[in-house]
Parts: structure tokens; C-alpha cells; sequence
């Protein structure tokens, strides 16, 4: 009799613990950090510095929009995070201080780590800097602010396109004009950039925040986050200097932050919360975290569940690499607390 209770006890709780198993393609999952000396964080950022090393950056303090906020850095080398250290903040000469908000890390071929970031009081008056590292990210140059209407890569990585220019995915939100996207470019390392006019929005599409990706045959896709419920895209056949109008995607967006890249055998993935904008809240929820794959940017196919579980804040604004080994790194806000870190294998997808 024992024995059959614990057998039903088993097959009752069997399904719930298999449920919460991680999918085979995930190798490892972490946070960055378990303590910090701010209440929350947001809006990571994680680049591939060398074989094995990891720079991961984010934006933390009081709560987003405080004058506090500045911009955190944290190293993984040899299996380890190194404790986060604040490497940029809002000061400015007279000594005011304005929020920091949304860094972008960049590793340029044959050159130095960029870290783009914003600051500003808000997303409609902020303004773009850049600041380099030569080691790594374990020192930094001063900030420099970017040219006049040139915001730097508003959340996602830029691209490397085939001539050696560099293509960042950007956007405003003007509290007249609205949500709208555009690129910008530069073909001297940074040093100049170009700026697309917007890009028209479609269908009535109010789109942010842009994650590029390359197709085989030389044109280029920009998925975006958008209110309308659903992820937006747009493509451009040279090398980003026009593109198509806003036109909707099959997959859901409950008006969160996703980000996406071309991996190495020529799929594309994308890191995003597979669940819709509710009228009846703003942001709608930002759980359950998927990641879904495409071959030709249309038709999508989703393949893992990062997270599932209801949580206040959820899971959002992923960041998403390849690095050299082949792995697929995201990193992402967990609760506004903490910085997540996984690794996946894409051949197990």
C-alpha cells in the first residue's frame, strides 16, 4: 500500500518537476550578480571580447528615470563574473545629474570595446555618448557625446556589414511625433555617422528599438518592438540606407524590448516574450521568454522557453550573441533585480 501511494505520489509530481527541467539546449544559467548596492536594474547588454571572455552591461540604481542611475559593467573570465563596477553616470559640469539608460556594447573588428549608452531625463530628450575600452572592459575612456541628432544604437547591437561599416538599429520617441525608427551609420569606425530618414510606419505601426539581421543574399531585416501587439519588421536591399515601410510579423510583443541575431549557419534567432499588448496594461506581461528561429525571416518556429513563471516585472529586454565556440548567449532583466545570464546550444534547439 505504501509503495502504490508513493508511486501515485510520483506520477502526480513527475509532470510539474519535468515542466520546470531546463530544454536540452541550455549549458549553463546564472545570474551576474546576486548582490548590488542599487534596487534595480535594467536593459542588459553582452558582447564576446575574446575565446571565453564575456562583458556584460546594464543600467542600475534607485529606479529607472532616477538621477542615480548609472551604467554597470561586470567581466566574465575563466567561469567567473567579476563584481559589477559603475562605469558611467548622468553628471554633468555644473554638477547635475541625469539617469543613464540603455547601454549597447560593441566589440569593433581589429579595435577597441564601445559602449554606447544614453542620458537624459527622459527617452524623448535624451542624447547618445560613447566611451572604448582596450582591455577588455576593465578600464574606460572618458565619455564622449555623439554628434547632434545622433542617438548610437538605442538597445541593440550594431552589425559589421560587408564594406566595414558599421549599421546601428536606433529610434525616438518624441511626445509629438511619436514612436519611430531609423539607422545610422558610419564608415569610419565611428567617427562620422549618417543618419536614415524614419522609417514609414506601415500599417499604423509605432515601432522601437530595431535588432538587425543578415540574409544570404546581401539584404538586410530589422525586427522591432512595437504597441500594436505584435513584432514589427523592415528590410533594406543596400546596406541600410532605405528601408521598406513597418510591416507586422507572426510573432507576439506585449510592447517589451527583443533582440535577435543571424547565427553562424545562417538561421536567425530571436529572443523575445511570446505573449500580446492588453489593452488594459501598458506593457502587457513580459513572461514567458522564447527564443524562436527562422530561415528566411518570416515564418518562425519557437524552440525554447527560457522562462515561464508568472513574476512581478517578468523577464525582459534580452540581449542576444553568438559567440566564437558557436553557443548562443542572452542575457536579460530578471524582476528588475537581477542581470540573467544563459548559454544555449543552437544545435539542440
Amino acid at each position: 500500500m505504501k509503495i502504490t501511494l508513493v508511486l501515485l505520489a510520483f506520477a502526480m509530481v513527475a509532470p510539474a518537476l519535468l515542466a520546470k527541467r531546463p530544454h536540452r539546449s541550455v549549458r549553463l544559467a546564472e545570474f551576474i550578480y546576486d548582490q548590488a548596492p542599487y534596487p534595480e536594474c535594467h536593459a542588459s547588454t553582452v558582447v564576446e571580447t575574446g575565446p571565453g571572455q564575456l562583458v556584460a552591461a546594464w543600467f542600475g540604481g534607485t529606479k529607472e528615470k532616477a538621477p542615480d542611475v548609472g551604467i554597470w559593467v561586470s567581466r566574465r573570465q575563466n567561469g567567473l563574473w567579476s563584481e559589477p563596477v559603475e562605469v558611467a553616470d548622468g553628471r554633468q559640469p555644473d554638477g547635475t545629474r541625469f539617469p543613464s539608460w540603455n547601454p549597447v556594447l560593441f566589440q569593433a573588428p581589429a579595435g577597441p570595446l564601445v559602449l554606447f549608452f544614453k542620458v537624459g531625463p527622459s527617452p524623448s530628450t535624451w542624447w547618445g555618448l560613447m566611451m572604448t575600452s582596450t582591455d577588455g572592459g576593465a578600464s574606460w575612456s572618458a565619455a564622449q557625446r555623439l554628434p547632434d541628432g545622433v542617438l548610437g544604437p538605442i538597445k541593440n547591437k550594431p552589425i559589421v556589414l560587408a564594406d566595414g561599416a558599421w549599421l546601428s538599429g536606433t529610434s525616438t520617441e518624441d511626445e509629438v511625433l511619436g514612436w519611430r525608427v531609423h539607422f545610422e551609420r558610419s564608415s569610419d569606425q565611428g567617427a562620422t555617422w549618417d543618419r536614415t530618414a524614419p522609417v514609414d510606419r506601415g500599417p499604423g505601426l509605432d515601432a522601437i528599438q530595431p535588432s538587425l539581421l543578415q540574409h544570404k543574399d546581401g539584404s538586410l531585416q530589422a525586427l522591432c518592438r512595437t504597441k500594436q501587439g505584435n513584432v514589427a519588421m523592415t528590410w533594406s536591399s543596400d546596406g541600410g540606407k532605405t528601408w521598406s515601410p513597418l510591416a507586422a510579423t507572426e510573432l507576439p510583443n506585449p510592447n517589451s524590448g527583443i533582440d535577435a541575431v543571424t547565427l553562424a549557419d545562417g538561421r536567425h534567432l530571436v529572443v523575445y516574450n511570446h505573449t500580446a499588448h492588453r489593452p488594459d496594461n501598458a506593457w502587457g506581461n513580459r513572461w514567458p521568454l522564447d527564443v524562436a528561429v527562422s530561415t528566411d525571416g518570416l515564418a518562425w518556429t519557437r524552440v525554447v522557453t527560457l522562462e515561464s513563471e508568472p513574476l512581478v516585472h517578468g523577464y525582459a529586454y534580452p540581449a542576444v550573441i553568438q559567440t566564437s565556440d558557436g553557443r548562443v548567449h542572452v542575457t536579460y532583466t530578471w524582476g528588475r533585480k537581477r542581470i540573467r545570464h544563459l548559454a544555449l546550444d543552437p544545435l539542440r534547439f
